[in-house]
């Protein structure tokens, strides 16, 4: 049984959100990486864009930040480069001005700062799966998948529980701003100018950018020390600290990304579950199941769809011309599906080892900070719902995000079987 059959025709646009409406389009994927893996789409909304879908090649091009430069932008749209000041963060930077960011950064995240959270995460899971497996059915998406990391998010900033369903609000609106669901500055279907200099293009960047604010502000009058966010603002060894637009925006990008991708790969993990039955009967006997489990559901879920880098020079490949000033997308739902890099790749396997799955970033700098914590969320999540069903499956039609960038299900109807 498969776990999802895409329905693209195999030459679908990718630079459409439309596109990505009923999941990735993977029959588009698989026939470029067969036949044209280094493509060149014209775009009505921009400049045109290479498209790099084998996943060799990502992890090749993305050690190569001289040639492929991430300093204009991550994104498939065009911006100035004084927007591109406004809104960057330390993924927007490359080396060596990238490195002294994430220097001060990687601490607050690094694995033995993380795994002290484990107790958090699990008493987290704990209320949020007594509460929910009450019900025979639910939206998993919903009601565990954002449950989880927005508590977390509350944990991690040391922001007050009351504020979190409105944090999560807004970073919906930023990351997924092409869904009329989360935002109503949908971004290619009306002018979004008067917030160009916030991230996303979008106006929930303000609104975060007074949060980030006037939090701090109150932490500092009141000598809050708890959560993350104090640690990023301690001076680094140099004696230099964040600036304040450094800071607000690290915590856009903190509260979009450090939540959304996370509930995507819960939720893709679950959908999984609903159709491979197997995979909770191999969670439930536990073990190693537990070492490779979680790179195995972030690899199937691929929140990222893409990161987009910008050509420095002329670059040769497959027999075609990239040219300096070219923007070249690396396809990371392809690449983690890519025949030539993972044996049955449209299967979960959650034993699969190696995993060199590229959802993180893995093969260049830009390594994702909040893969230690990602990954515990996942397999602690996995870890106590297995103990507390006997069967799952779906309940309907699932839903996908409107975005070409983001990829994830955001809404998944289930029926669970209790223990």
């Amino acid at each position: 049984m498969t776990i999802w059959t895409p329905t693209d025709d195999g030459h679908t646009d990718l630079a459409s959100h439309d596109t990505f409406v009923n999941g990735p389009p993977l029959n588009t994927f698989a026939r470029m990486r067969r036949d044209d893996p280094l493509s060149w789409t014209d775009w009505d909304g921009g400049k045109g864009f290479w498209s790099v879908t084998r996943h060799e090649d990502i992890w090749l091009m993305n050690g190569n930040t001289k040639v492929f430069s991430s300093a204009q932008g991550i994104r498939m749209e065009d911006q100035s480069y004084e927007e591109y000041l406004a809104r960057r963060t330390f993924q927007e930077t490359d080396p060596p001005d990238h490195m002294q960011m994430r220097v001060k950064l990687a601490r607050a995240f690094s694995k033995n700062v993380i795994a002290d959270f484990e107790t958090d995460i699990r008493q987290i899971c704990v209320e949020i799966l007594n509460d929910v497996l009450q019900r025979d059915s639910f939206d998993a998406t919903k009601m565990i998948a954002r449950e989880l990391p927005m508590r977390m998010l509350g944990r991690i900033l040391g922001t007050p529980d009351e504020d979190l369903p409105w944090l999560v609000e807004k970073g919906d609106a930023l990351i997924a701003n092409t869904d009329p669901d989360f935002t109503a500055h949908v971004l290619d279907k009306m002018s979004t100018d008067e917030f160009r200099m916030m991230p996303f293009n979008s106006p929930a960047g303000a609104e975060l950018y007074v949060y980030a604010k006037d939090l701090m502000a109150k932490k500092n009058a009141t000598g809050d020390t708890n959560g993350i966010l104090h640690l990023i603002l301690q001076p680094s060894a140099d004696g230099s600290v964040i600036t304040e637009e450094e800071f607000r925006n690290f915590f856009c990008l903190l509260v979009a990304a450090g939540n959304d991708t996370t509930r995507y790969s819960i939720a893709a993990g679950m959908h999984a579950m609903c159709h491979q039955p197997e995979l909770l009967a191999q969670m439930q006997a536990g073990g190693d199941v537990w070492d490779t489990l979680p790179d195995e559901i972030i690899r199937w879920a691929t929140p990222t769809s893409y990161f987009r880098r910008t050509a420095t020079t002329d670059f040769e490949m497959h027999g075609k011309t990239i040219r300096a000033g070219d923007k070249v997308l690396y396809w990371f739902a392809s690449a983690n599906r890519d025949e030539t890099a993972f044996d049955d790749p449209m299967r979960v396997n959650l034993f699969r080892t190696p995993n060199k799955h590229l959802a993180f970033g893995h093969g260049g700098p830009h390594l994702c900070l909040g893969m230690w914590l990602a990954r515990l969320e996942v397999r602690v999540l996995f870890q106590e719902l297995s103990k507390r069903i006997s069967a799952i499956e779906a309940d309907g039609a699932e839903q996908f995000l409107r975005s070409n960038f983001i990829s994830g299900i955001k809404s998944l109807p289930v029926r669970i079987k209790r223990i």
